[in-house]
């Protein structure tokens, strides 16, 4: 993975690696007719391995969201979940944000975290802000996950998550996990809302990003 500054034009593009199992995918951030302040991030995406070795399309519109709200981002801390390629993260990381990438233990070494265990590594972890790009796809894995994100934002008052999702149920599974773990909807986009046409173009599917903190709500309230 590399991260540098860009002159170079376009949302992201993919440069075969010489095995052919691999893939070099190219992410430009900035004006596209002006990259003065710009910044490129060049990722290996591997054909072979899991799913979680490829830049899917929530990733880059969620790295998206963090761009354009970098002033956001400079100076607090922010933990990925299920980081996979990091893409987010990484942007993060370059908009001035002291990021910390987390993926399942048993997977990789970044920092082992895997959802709904409560070894050591998690209590430390007080996060601004976390970040879940495509973290919504596996139903089996949503207690799990949100038992880890509800710790981590009372573990860190005031803090948010923000995760983009593929929508294939509308604007239930978010209702229902809102009530289940007492949570609140802060906001939710389209993902192509804020999405450059130069990028758009080069992605499809129904991809929402929702920002979701802790519900402050009485038990008799609706939590989103």
């Amino acid at each position: 993975m590399e991260v540098n500054n860009s002159d170079g034009d376009g949302g992201s593009t993919e440069t075969p690696v010489t095995n052919g199992m691999t893939t070099v995918s190219h992410h430009y951030f900035g004006d596209s007719n002006g990259f003065d302040d710009a910044v490129s991030i060049k990722i290996i995406e591997s054909m072979k391995e899991e799913y979680g070795l490829f830049v899917w399309p929530c990733s880059v519109i969620l790295a998206e969201y963090v761009w354009q709200q970098r002033s956001r981002f400079t100076g607090i801390s922010v933990v990925e979940l299920g980081a996979g390629t990091s893409l987010p993260g990484l942007v993060a990381a370059k908009v001035g944000a002291d990021v910390i990438l987390t993926e399942d233990s048993n997977r990789l070494e970044v920092m082992g975290l895997t959802w709904g265990v409560w070894d050591e590594s998690i209590f430390s972890l007080q996060p601004k802000v976390i970040l879940g790009a495509d973290v919504l796809y596996d139903s089996s894995a949503f207690d799990n996950l949100f038992a880890t994100v509800k710790f981590l934002l009372e573990n860190s008052p005031g803090s948010v998550f923000i995760t983009s999702y593929h929508n294939r149920s509308g604007h239930h599974l978010i209702e229902f996990l809102m009530v289940k773990w007492r949570l609140k909807c802060v906001k939710l986009l389209d993902g192509f809302s804020f999405l450059p046409s130069w990028k758009a173009s080069g992605l499809s599917g129904n991809i929402q990003l929702v920002e979701i903190g802790l519900s402050d709500m009485g038990k008799n309230e609706q939590a989103f």
